[in-house]
């Protein structure tokens, strides 16, 4: 039998929690009993033996890496702990790995790298350019040179070291995209997202800072402003290349 993806998930609330899964399903093209989606903000994260899945996707989270340890929730704390764990697995086998977002804080902070608010960026729709490492990497074959991506982030990579490959930027922030190794991935941008799914975050996560309480009209205007079309394509052919 072919061996399952792995989707891990932190989002408490249950409708983008689901609708996060169906996307995850609809760009990769995989059947749900071939994505498994583990909810670490509900339960330990089980043991993964890498032997055992095709690969691990990691979707966004209201959680941020730069929080002050004080200010982290229990849960936070424990989440991050096996995000650790798992990602220096992972790194070390070169196992193939993609995380959305909260994947450039996980894959960030084993890396080393500085990760503050200096490249934050409001809920939005950016352009981002591939890399000339990126324009010939696998996952980003397909993709033109320059494409319009989703964002919305407290956090993010001030400086990539030199262990990582820089795979795709943008003026607003400069690490949008890398690899480590050949086969581990993390997206600043979030590739698993289309219209529909942004503006049920933007509703859901409404008092989460992320906009102030008066900008929820500019702030939905802001991710119509560009189809977002050539980003899916990643989680595709993420699948693609590592499926059994």
């Amino acid at each position: 039998m072919d061996r399952p993806f792995v989707l891990l998930a932190t989002r408490a609330e249950d409708l983008p929690a689901d609708e996060e899964y169906a996307l995850f399903l609809r760009f990769t093209g995989l059947p749900p009993e071939r994505l498994r989606r583990i909810r670490l903000e509900r339960d330990p994260m089980p043991e993964i033996d890498l032997d055992e899945v095709a690969g691990i996707l990691v979707g966004g989270s209201p959680f941020n890496a730069s929080d002050p340890w004080e200010k982290k929730s229990a849960v936070q704390r424990r989440v991050e702990a096996e995000m650790a764990e798992l990602v220096d697995r992972v790194v070390a086998r070169d196992a193939p790995f993609l995380g959305a977002c909260y994947g450039v804080g996980t894959l960030g902070t084993h890396l080393g790298a500085p990760i503050d608010g200096t490249y934050a960026e409001p809920i939005s729709v950016v352009d981002v350019t591939l890399t000339e490492a990126g324009r010939v990497d696998p996952l980003l074959g397909r993709l033109p040179d320059r494409f319009p991506a989703f964002v919305g982030h407290k956090e993010a990579i001030s400086r990539l070291p030199a262990t990582a490959t820089l795979l795709a930027s943008s003026p607003t922030c400069p690490v949008q995209m890398f690899r480590v190794g050949r086969n581990v991935y993390a997206t600043q941008f979030h590739p698993e997202l289309d219209l529909a799914g942004i503006v049920t975050r933007i509703h859901a996560y409404a008092s989460y800072g992320y906009f102030a309480p008066d900008e929820l009209d500019l702030t939905l205007a802001a991710v119509r402003r560009t189809p977002v079309t050539a980003t899916g394509g990643i989680l595709r052919a993420f699948v693609e290349r590592y499926a059994d």
